[in-house]
This record gives C-alpha cells, sequence and structure tokens, in this order.
C-alpha cells in the first residue's frame, strides 16, 4: 500500500507542477488530436518508449519490493509508465500549439510491451533500451528550442540524443556457457541536423537567417556493459550498478548513414 500510496502521490505532484510550469502558459482548446510522425526524425518517438520502458521497471521493482506477486506487479507496476504518460498526452490534447498524438501512445505502448513482454517469456531482461547523449552545435542557434544550458540539452536536443537496445549475449545462451555474463551488443538510433521538428526554418525566432543543415538519420553497432549482471558482495554497490543499468556504456561504435559509414573510437 505504501509504495502504491507514494507512486500516486509522486504522479499527481509532478502533473501538477508541470501544468503550473508549462501547461498553463500556452492556450486551451477543445480536445483533439494531431500528426507529429515526421518530427524530429523519429527520436521523440524513441525517447516515449525509452521513458515509458523506465517508468515502467520503476513501477514493477518498486511492488516486488514491497512483497507484491509477480503477476499484479506486471499488472500494476510495469503499466504504471504507460498510465502516466497517457496522462500527459490528454493535457496535450486540450492545448492549442498541439494535440493528442497517436504517435506518441504507440511509443508509449511499445516501451511497456517490451518491458512486460520479456518478463512474461524468460522472466529477466534480455534485451534492454538504454541512451546516451552528447553535446551539439545546434543548440546555440534556437536555444529556446534545444535547450539553454546542458540539463536542458540533454532532454530537448534530439541531435544528441541516441537510443539503443542492448542485448545481453550470455543470457540466450546455455546456463552453463562461461561466456562473460556482463557483454552486450547494442543497436543504436540518432539522427542530426535538426534545428526544427518537421523541417529547418531559414530565420529564427528574432528574424535573423539561421545557417542550413543537412537532416539525416544515423545507425549504430558498439558493445555494451549490463551492469544490471555484474554482482559484488556489497549491496551499495549493486544499487550503484544498476542505478545507471539503462544508460549505454561508451564504446567504439560504428555509424552508419547515408554518406557511408564512420568509426568513433568512444562514443556517447
Amino acid at each position: 500500500f505504501g509504495v502504491t500510496a507514494g507512486a500516486a502521490v509522486i504522479t499527481v505532484s509532478t502533473l501538477m507542477v508541470l501544468n503550473e510550469a508549462w501547461y498553463k502558459n500556452f492556450p486551451k482548446s477543445e480536445f483533439h488530436t494531431f500528426n507529429d510522425w515526421g518530427e524530429w526524425e523519429g527520436i521523440d518517438k524513441f525517447g516515449h518508449a525509452f521513458s515509458s520502458y523506465c517508468i515502467g521497471v520503476l513501477g514493477y521493482n518498486s511492488l516486488k519490493w514491497s512483497g507484491v506477486n509477480e503477476s499484479s506487479s506486471l499488472a500494476f507496476g510495469a503499466t504504471w509508465g504507460f498510465v502516466y504518460q497517457t496522462i500527459f498526452e490528454i493535457m496535450d490534447g486540450y492545448n492549442a500549439q498541439w494535440g493528442f498524438s497517436w504517435g506518441d501512445m504507440a511509443a508509449n505502448t511499445l516501451g511497456t510491451a517490451l518491458f512486460i513482454g520479456q518478463q512474461i517469456a524468460w522472466r529477466e531482461q534480455r534485451i534492454t533500451p538504454k541512451f546516451s547523449f552528447h553535446a551539439t552545435q545546434y543548440p546555440q542557434h534556437r536555444p529556446k528550442l534545444l535547450g539553454e544550458n546542458f540539463g536542458q540539452q540533454i532532454v530537448k536536443d534530439y541531435n544528441g540524443q541516441t537510443y539503443w537496445l542492448s542485448t545481453n549475449i550470455h543470457s540466450f545462451l546455455n546456463k552453463g556457457s562461461k561466456f562473460p555474463k556482463w557483454i552486450s551488443v547494442s543497436l543504436g538510433y540518432g539522427a542530426d541536423g535538426m534545428i526544427g521538428g518537421e523541417s529547418n526554418p531559414s530565420i529564427n525566432e528574432n528574424g535573423q537567417p539561421l545557417p542550413s543543415f543537412e537532416r539525416y538519420s544515423q545507425f549504430y553497432f558498439s558493445l555494451d556493459i549490463d551492469l544490471h549482471r555484474i554482482k559484488t558482495k556489497s549491496r551499495f554497490v549493486n544499487t550503484f550498478l544498476a542505478s545507471f543499468g539503462l544508460i549505454k556504456f561508451p564504446f567504439p561504435t560504428l555509424e552508419f548513414n547515408k554518406n557511408g559509414m564512420v568509426f568513433h573510437p568512444i562514443y556517447f
């Protein structure tokens, strides 16, 4: 009960804060939908799926820690991310400048399904979505849209975000395999050259000309470390490692884009 009540309090509190800090500053309208499939080369959709997965992991683990059984933890904990983000989508639906996005809802559903599906099939997470970020040149041209400081840019600058699917190799081998349990392979997706949603504007909000950038998608292949599989005798160390389990570990990486292949000695 305490975990459930805490989740409810956190959900309501964050929604109230967000409404005061963000939604109330924009004009309202009747509930409506809008099509944003073409924005940001799809990076925002990967963000929705990743967020839904992360919140689901938190909800599931919290209920399991409190003694709730597996089926109830999945039904009520792992779906928390989907429910939480659905509330945001409904709030968006009453905003005059955008609306309820079926694309976002599809991404939210995918993130939740990825967690629940693996728990049902394998009772563990063998394929983990992960996130990495690097600073880019683009926020200087539209800081209000892409972030005025590094903290904002992590959330707003889609050019610097990369989303990964990190697959643990050992989990697909025989139980007696001596292959290291902590090694994973990762496939990533990113995009570059974006200073606008669907297309790049030629002038900024102040009417000043903007540079011309080529927008393109990026696909990545890299190794990774599965921090969840590294166990020590220290409970604190294990918890510390697990807390970074959804962040992609920097490794040499191959990038594939429309211009060819690029090798990154270390990629964030």
